[in-house]
């Protein structure tokens, strides 16, 4: 009897700021644990992405393959200093002219911008290269593999979608009420140290 009282209070009381608010704000925080975790998944199988370059021949593949560690680096996201970071290893295959194909290997700097797409109701990044940091080419052709490795990078990845707003779902355990729909109107990222919470403001309707 008791726990009927206790829910029935707590859902007049849901549906009270429902109504009169219709506007709330819920934090989704992110550490860099869980983007270790996933790219121990993702790059420690034989399968994992690369982006072409160029043409691919049967004496050179002509693309960037992401690797999950080169000369002590790791491929990893940090936030740091309001910012977030990706150190990404990789390795590769570029024909030089008058050379022939040659291998290549390193470290690129990364920096990741955020965007909110309302439209469709997600949270997406965008990855600038900043810098590579190029060995194994023998001081042949560096320049023009960073500049690769950077336009590939860039046009192969951006957009890329971090979170689904949508399977974000509410619900109220409220016999006979009508449903409530949740659209996030804004998103607010808070990058601190170690993490990153998305602080996304949803605005609710009934259905």
């Amino acid at each position: 009897m008791i726990k009927r009282v206790l829910s029935t209070v707590v859902s007049f009381f849901v549906l009270f700021n429902a109504a009169s608010a219709q506007k709330a704000e819920i934090t989704v925080t992110l550490g860099e644990s869980f983007f270790d975790a996933v790219l121990d998944a993702v790059l420690n199988g034989a399968d994992t992405p690369d982006f072409p370059i160029g043409e691919r021949t049967a004496s050179c593949s002509e693309s960037i393959k992401v690797r999950r560690e080169m000369n002590g680096v790791r491929t990893s996201v940090r936030f740091r200093e309001g910012k977030i970071t990706v150190p990404l290893a990789f390795s590769g295959e570029h024909a030089l002219p008058f050379v022939g194909c040659v291998e290549f290997a390193g470290v690129a700097d990364t920096v990741i911008d955020l965007e909110f797409d309302r439209a469709n109701q997600r949270l997406v990044g965008r990855a600038n290269v900043q810098r590579v940091n190029l060995n194994g080419t023998g001081g042949m052709g560096g320049t023009m593999i960073a500049g690769l490795l950077q336009s590939s990078i860039e046009r192969r990845l951006n957009p890329f979608e971090i979170m689904q707003l949508e399977k974000l779902s509410f619900a109220l355990p409220i016999q006979n009420s009508r449903g409530l729909r949740a659209q996030a109107i804004g998103i607010r990222p808070e990058i601190g140290t170690g993490q990153m919470s998305v602080v996304i403001t949803y605005q609710f309707s009934r259905l």
